[in-house]
């Protein structure tokens, strides 16, 4: 008689618990999202400004980001990638602080070629112009259907928000730059605009990069009347 008791405390007991589990739960995932309904989007991606070359956080960081060019190895031989491995090594070994890499996909830029395409349109014959506009026609397609992707690596440096903390980030940009240009790899310093689109790129999935993006702030405006 008391060992079915007993299973029936045990099994009540479990099902309380897991209840309660549950109960917790649900109060907690509320709690957050009554938490995050109140943020802005600043808020949200602590984001405080951006400013020329730094991005400046809610949280007193100073931040600056690197673009590293893409570089094509397939046509590397194997002793030319040991190579360029031994000596972006020996380069980079000379950073002693912390930093952050980033690789995003993007849309491919197609830009130049429509208008190098456009330009060769004009001084064309009429079957040459056939075949260029339907060469447009396609690649636009294919830079509006987001199918042609390219990757792009930043590099992100970062320190404590204090009087000369941009000097200071710019010098260590400036090194870090150097260790990728002196062996043929292309780095340079993001502007302002190009901050805003790579936090656009990271944080916004509906964002495409290839759009002119006017950063500054404004109140949009209607003109004219509303008709009753």
């Amino acid at each position: 008689m008391i060992f079915p008791i007993v299973m029936i405390l045990i099994c009540a007991a479990l099902g309380g618990g897991t209840f309660l589990f549950i109960k917790l739960s649900e109060n907690k995932h509320r709690a957050i999202q009554s938490t995050g309904a109140g943020q802005t989007a600043n808020e949200f991606v602590n984001v405080k400004d951006i400013k020329g070359k730094f991005l400046y956080t809610r949280d007193g960081l100073t931040l600056c980001y690197l673009r590293i060019s893409p570089i094509s190895i397939d046509l590397f031989s194997k002793t030319e990638k040991s190579i360029i491995i031994r000596q972006l090594t020996a380069s980079m070994s000379s950073i002693q602080y912390p930093f952050k890499f980033i690789a995003v996909s993007r849309p491919v830029d197609i830009t130049p070629l429509i208008a190098e395409l456009s330009e060769t349109l004009m001084n064309s014959d009429p079957k040459q112009k056939e075949l260029l506009k339907q060469e447009i026609v396609e690649m636009s397609t294919f830079a509006l259907s987001g199918e042609v992707v390219e990757r792009q690596f930043y590099v992100v440096l970062w320190d404590k928000a204090y009087e000369g903390a941009e000097k200071e980030l710019l010098v260590k940009a400036k090194e870090f730059s150097c260790n990728f240009t002196d062996n043929g790899v292309g780095c340079d310093l993001l502007e302002q605009q190009d901050i805003v689109r790579l936090c656009n790129l990271v944080n916004n999935p509906a964002y495409i990069h290839l759009e002119d993006t006017d950063f500054e702030a404004n109140i949009p405006i209607l003109k004219g009347g509303f008709k009753n």
